[in-house]
């Protein structure tokens, strides 16, 4: 399994009056571990979206435990945990500097056409980036 890291550094504008980031930021650093993680891969999502293909989120989950304040470093983990084809999930872990994990989340994602919304298949149309995903997932425990 494949898990790419990427540290953000919390901004000013990122926090509320309560001086911790807004709940809704983590949604974007979320963003940006997954784009990262598929550069990690040796892909570029801009290049698919120029080809006429995006990638909505279907669902997104994200659990709070520990705050972010101003001037903190935060590293987000991010990784593949179900892949079939045709949708992804993608799971994220954000730590602080001391490793402890303050947000986990999720977002569900499939691949459409830009034009109509139908669904692809990204083993079909994109077979390097099925193998590439096929190999980065999280695989099961076997028993």
């Amino acid at each position: 399994m494949l898990v790419s890291t990427k540290e953000i550094d919390v901004r000013y504008a990122e926090t509320d009056q309560m001086g911790v980031v807004y709940h809704a930021n983590y949604l974007v650093w979320m963003e940006v571990g997954r784009t990262n993680l598929i550069k990690d891969m040796g892909f570029n999502y801009a290049e698919v979206e120029e080809d006429g293909i995006i990638s909505p989120v279907l669902d997104v989950q994200v659990s709070y435990k520990k705050p972010f304040r101003y001037g903190e470093t935060a590293t987000v983990q991010t990784w593949i945990e179900v892949y079939d084809g045709i949708k992804i999930t993608y799971r994220y872990h954000i730590l602080n500097a001391d490793g402890d994990v303050c947000v986990t989340g999720e977002s569900k994602h499939v691949c459409v056409k830009k034009d109509s919304f139908r669904p692809i298949s990204i083993k079909r149309k994109y077979p390097d980036w099925h193998e590439a995903y096929e190999k980065a997932k999280k695989q099961p425990i076997e028993s």
